[in-house]
């Protein structure tokens, strides 16, 4: 069994003002976000760069928070939605905790799909641009949520098995690690690496939403089920339930992607 490091979760505490390393972390995955979208030479072709990158991170960003508190909401909170209605500010209080990954999937596509309508450009083009820098702001995440020993795994007798300190007297799956090196580390490389070869355009955006539903199914083994919701049918979580969703999705995206090849800059979205 290996020692939890006892990791002070607030960097700076100035007055009510924190600065906490799950935030970091966020800020760490946009700026590694914005700095290998440049490096692409679709980002150049495409004229996604400068004063239209930043515009393309805030519609991003936006659509992240919104879509990943309210997935949560949704997704994880559905026995007490009726608490929500009664109280709808409780809905955008992300301060409180509470953010679904699969929420903020939706939310990022749907608004990039609000830039690329605006600005003119073909939306699968900028979604395969942008989807490969992803699993870097993921990964730091989970990184966030180890630190802040919540979201852990499952009792264990591992070697490297950890006592979380709000998981109880077992030792439990670092889960949080085990995703930041599969839907982290491992799916950038992945994305990577097939990011110039020829597919026709929105395939990286099959390959992420695939990919991740595949690697977060099987470490949701690993993971602690949510203690409101337990095991589905007494089998799957709601993680799960979700992944296979994308997996779904992702085999049918595939299917009905445009076959066009070939540079697509400033069309607009279909």
């Amino acid at each position: 069994m290996l020692p939890f490091p006892q990791i002070d979760p607030s960097i700076i505490e100035i007055g009510p003002i924190k600065l906490r390393w799950y935030g970091l972390m966020y800020v760490g995955g946009f700026l590694a976000a914005y700095f290998l979208i440049q490096r692409q030479p679709r980002a150049k072709r495409l004229g996604i760069q400068g004063s239209m990158l930043q515009d393309l991170f805030l519609y991003l960003a936006i659509g992240l928070v919104v879509g990943a508190r309210l997935g949560y909401v949704l997704f994880y909170q559905f026995s007490n939605f009726g608490q929500y209605l009664q109280n709808p500010l409780e809905i955008i209080a992300i301060w409180h905790g509470g953010m679904s990954f699969h929420g903020g999937l939706v939310g990022t596509l749907l608004a990039g799909a609000l830039f690329c309508r605006r600005r003119k450009f073909f939306f699968w083009e900028v979604a395969d641009l942008v989807i490969v820098t992803a699993p870097i702001g993921l990964g730091l995440g989970r990184l966030g949520n180890f630190i802040n020993g919540e979201l852990y795994g499952r009792a264990s007798t591992v070697p490297w098995a950890m006592v979380f300190p709000g998981g109880g007297p077992m030792a439990r799956h670092p889960s949080q690690l085990y995703e930041v090196l599969l839907e982290g580390l491992l799916l950038f490389i992945i994305l990577w690496a097939l990011k110039d070869r020829h597919f026709k355009p929105g395939a990286m955006v099959c390959f992420f939403i695939g990919g991740y539903g595949i690697l977060r199914f099987i470490v949701e083994f690993f993971r602690e089920p949510d203690a409101h919701i337990g095991l589905l049918w007494g089998v799957l979580t709601m993680g799960q339930i979700l992944c296979l969703a994308m997996i779904l999705t992702a085999i049918i995206l595939w299917a009905l992607l445009p076959r066009r090849k070939g540079s697509l800059t400033q069309q607009p979205l279909s």
